[in-house]
């Protein structure tokens, strides 16, 4: 697979995959593009692989931005539990192409009631691996995207480990996306 070459023009925070390290990269570092799901860029130097945040990749000259275009969401006026499972659809293991509910991550999601209105929502999800540094950024962004659902008072997002992952899980959609069917 031949990729293309494309460098820095300014220090960028970004997170080391898979051990969730947050780094800098400097000005002038050059990588290749391995994935834009989620609205975030996965991307490869000489240093390994690091998630650079959408709102950074301004900062990859030559970079076309308009590739990061998140998973479209349902506009909804009012939240709806088919709402919350669509923002987590948006979300990413940056090492793999597959949503994080159809890679079978996403165990539980709980809606109930705020206490100041609106709803809570609360998911249990896990990683592929116990080890994973990246869980931790993964959940967040899952939070966030909860978060940002109108009528969401309060998301939390949990990392469970039972039962344990196994690559049975992931949907047959996700099945397809990974060249398993």
């Amino acid at each position: 697979m031949t990729t293309t070459e494309f460098s820095l023009v300014q220090a960028v925070p970004a997170t080391a995959i898979p051990a969730g390290d947050d780094v800098t990269l400097p000005a002038g570092t050059r990588l290749h593009v391995m994935q834009t799901l989620g609205g975030n860029v996965t991307v490869r130097t000489d240093r390994g692989l690091f998630r650079i945040a959408g709102a950074d990749a301004a900062a990859i000259s030559g970079f076309d931005t308009a590739r990061l275009a998140p998973a479209p969401v349902a506009a909804a006026a009012s939240f709806s539990e088919d709402a919350a499972w669509a923002a987590l659809k948006t979300c990413f293991d940056p090492e793999i192409p597959v949503n994080i509910v159809d890679l079978g991550l996403v165990y539980d999601l709980a809606i109930g009631p705020a206490s100041a209105g609106g709803h809570t929502v609360e998911v249990k999800m896990t990683l592929t691996a116990p080890g994973c540094g990246m869980g931790p950024v993964i959940a967040e962004d899952a939070r966030q995207k909860i978060a940002a659902l109108p009528g969401v008072g309060s998301a939390k997002v949990h990392i469970v480990w039972d039962p344990v992952w196994t690559p049975q899980m992931i949907s047959a959609e996700g099945r397809k996306v990974l060249g398993l069917e």
